[in-house]
Formats: C-alpha cells, structure tokens, sequence
C-alpha cells in the first residue's frame, strides 16, 4: 500500500484549531487594534496647538519631540513581526495593547519635553507591533481574507477620524492630558479583556491558516518579492504624498471656504474612500487578487492627474476616486503577500511593508514641500505621482500567473 504524504499546509493533530467563535473575536480585535494604532498621532498633533505653553517650547520644537517615536513606529516594525512568527502572534498582540495603553497614559502624566519624548517614544515602539503582527494574525483567522483586511483597512481610517472629535472634545473639557489618558485606559482595558479571552480559550493561538492555501513555489515566492517590492514603495507613495497635499489643495482650489471646511473635506474624503476596501477586499477574493490590483494603479493614473489641475466640486470627486482607488489596493496588497510568503515567515514580511509603505515612502511628506517649493503649485507633485502609479501597474502584471493551485476561492 503507497502512504501519501500530508499537503504541506496541514495542521498537526495537536495543534489548536480556529473555531468559528474565535475567528469572530480575532476579527473584531484585529479591528479595534487597527484603530488604536492610528488614533495616537493625530491627537498629539492636534495637542500640539496648546503644548507649547505648557511646556514652554515653541511649536516647531513641540513636534520633533515625536520624531523619535515615528521612528520606532516604522523601524522596529520587522522585529516585532519576527517575534510574532517565532514566538506568538496573540503574546504579541497582549503586549500592543498593555504597552501601547500604558504609554499613551504616560504621555498625558508627563512632566517636562523629556518625559514627553520618551512617552512618545514608547508610544512607537509598542505601537509598531500591530501591523506586522495584527494583520498576519488577521489572515491566518480569516476564511475570506481579503473582505476581513479590507473591513480591518475601514477601522484603520476611523483612528484618525475620531483623534480629532476625541481630542478636541476632551481638550475642551478638560486638558490636552485627558486626551491621551483615557483613551489610553480604553487600550488597556481591551488588552485585559484580549487576555482574559485568551486564557478562557475563546481566542486561540494557531500557525496554521484557517483557510489554508497550497504553498508557492520559490521561483513565485522570489519572483512576487521582488515585484511586491517596488509596488508597495511606489504604492506608499502615492497615498503618504498625497495626504499632507489635499489639505493645502482644499484650501486653495474649493474657493474661500476655510480651514476648517477644507479639513472637514479631507476627513469626507478618506473616511468614504476608506469604505471601498471592503468592496475592493470581497472582490480579491472572488476575482483574481492580481487583476484587482493592476486595475486599482491604472484606475489612479487619469485621476492622478486630474487632480492636478482640477478646482472646485470636480476636485473633491476626482480627491475622492483617487484615494479610493489607492486604498483599494490595499486588500488585494496584502492578500498577495500573505499568498506568496510562507506563513512562519508572514508576520516578518508585513514588517518589511511597512517599512516600504510608511517608512521609506514616507519621503513623500518632504517631497511635496520641495516641488511645491520649487514650482509653486502641485501639478509636478501629482504628474510624478500618477507616473508612480504607472509603475504600480506595469509591475503588478510581472507578479506569478494565476494558477489552478494558487486561485483564490470561489
């Protein structure tokens, strides 16, 4: 009698499995985690506004006090996805919520620009654990991934959403301490419950995908790493150029409408936009994952450069289509990554992403103050841009065949 061998993607006998239940309760962690991890800067930067008195600095040396945690947010990223691989995603994940609950307590008791920084320092460091180790651990839950990353990618655009009702609000009640301070009990107390749903055995520990898939090969791992690479640089780009712009292009292009409703078309802007990854994400799992992704750079080109001369209400349709169709990557990005990197070394290649998509391509920010200095105006930014989504495309369609093996489910 022949004995064949297991596929390799079984999971041992021994092994916990994800039950339905504890599939839900990742999710909705995952979730909230997403939300907590985005929540923290903007409300330091709308603190910020009233620090300087306090602290008796001045604005410009209020903000570097959070460069050193910007820093740790992006480069410890990889290590902490390393950690999740070799150790535990779900330890890893008690650690995020305790760390990054206590630091930003931390920062609403600090006394003094010294304390700040180094409470705002924490604030990275814990605060890089989640994407690396909170979306790997999502997928690996997750039966239909791309709809579960793009309803995770939604609660990413509520954080910076709500900064800015939670840390007005809270500052006009009480202090700018407040706003740091109880949200940072909330963190706290949802790592508690994250624990306590752990040691219950509600939410379990697993290596293995839910919903497995058949490995890729060498050649398609090497191949896809190469070109995921250069698309979600270039992809980084696009979205972390355009964020600080819209504002400044609000401003001047609406009409004389102000501040505060340029800001408000900002937050209209992203928070729809952050609503088509649900769309975008069901589709990568029901259509090709690489078609989704092709089609979402070409789709920003046109729009890409429409933005760089268009005015008035066409300019917040044509804001809005375009950061649409950015975030709409984003499902099919990840899952394509997830797809063709082998699962103990997942949470790792998230952290490489996220070094690519906020670190290196966080030189966007720099980047529009030098060609707005150097042209006056945004057209150069948005024509280098849609040339950035040019190469998105181009090199998206090098990605490995889709395959019998590898097809996403129907």
């Amino acid at each position: 009698m022949v004995v064949r061998p297991l596929p390799r993607w079984s999971v041992s006998m021994s092994e916990p499995q994800i039950s339905p239940r504890s599939a839900r309760a990742s999710l909705a962690f995952s979730c909230a985690g997403h939300a907590y991890a985005h929540i923290f800067e903007p409300i330091f930067f709308i603190a910020a506004l009233v620090l300087p008195g306090e602290m008796g600095l001045s604005y410009e040396e209020v903000l570097t006090l959070i460069v050193a945690g910007k820093l740790l947010y992006g480069l410890m990223a990889p290590l902490a996805g390393w950690l999740g691989d070799r150790w535990s995603t779900i330890g890893m994940m008690s650690i995020y919520f305790i760390g990054l609950g206590l630091a930003a307590i931390g920062v609403g008791l600090a006394q003094g620009p010294w304390m700040l920084a180094v409470a705002l320092g924490l604030m990275g460091l814990f605060g890089s654990i989640y994407h690396p180790v909170g979306i790997s651990w999502l997928i690996r839950n997750a039966e239909d991934k791309g709809k579960a990353i793009g309803l995770n990618g939604v609660f990413g655009g509520i954080g910076p959403a709500l900064a800015g009702i939670i840390a007005g609000g809270l500052i006009a009640l009480w202090s700018w301490r407040a706003a740091f301070i109880l949200p940072g009990v909330a963190v706290v107390l949802t790592g508690v419950l994250f624990m306590i749903m752990v040691a219950k055995g509600i939410v379990v520990e697993a290596k293995a995908d839910r919903k497995p898939e058949p490995a890729a090969t060498r050649d398609e791992t090497v191949r896809a790493g190469v070109v995921l690479s250069v698309t979600m640089l270039c992809a980084g780009l696009i979205y972390q150029a355009t964020q600080p712009a819209l504002p400044k292009l609000f401003a001047e292009r609406l009409g004389d409408v102000g501040v505060l409703a340029a800001a408000g078309g900002v937050t209209f802007v992203y928070l729809l936009a952050g609503l088509t990854q649900i769309l975008a994400g069901h589709l990568a799992d029901r259509v090709s994952p690489k078609r989704i992704y092709v089609l979402a750079a070409l789709m920003q080109v046109p729009l890409l450069l429409g933005l760089a001369y268009a005015s008035g209400l066409g300019l917040l349709a044509v804001s809005m289509l375009a950061v649409s169709f950015n975030m709409a990557g984003i499902p099919a990005e990840n899952v394509l990554l997830a797809r063709y990197t082998p699962a103990k070394w997942r949470g790792t290649a998230f952290g490489l992403k996220f070094v690519l998509s906020f670190g290196i391509s966080g030189l966007g920010v720099p980047l529009v103050s030098l060609i707005r200095g150097a042209t006056g105006g945004f057209e150069a930014l948005f024509l280098l841009l849609a040339i950035s989504a040019c190469v998105v495309a181009l090199a998206a369609s090098q990605l490995p065949a889709e395959r019998q093996g590898l097809a996403p489910a129907e």
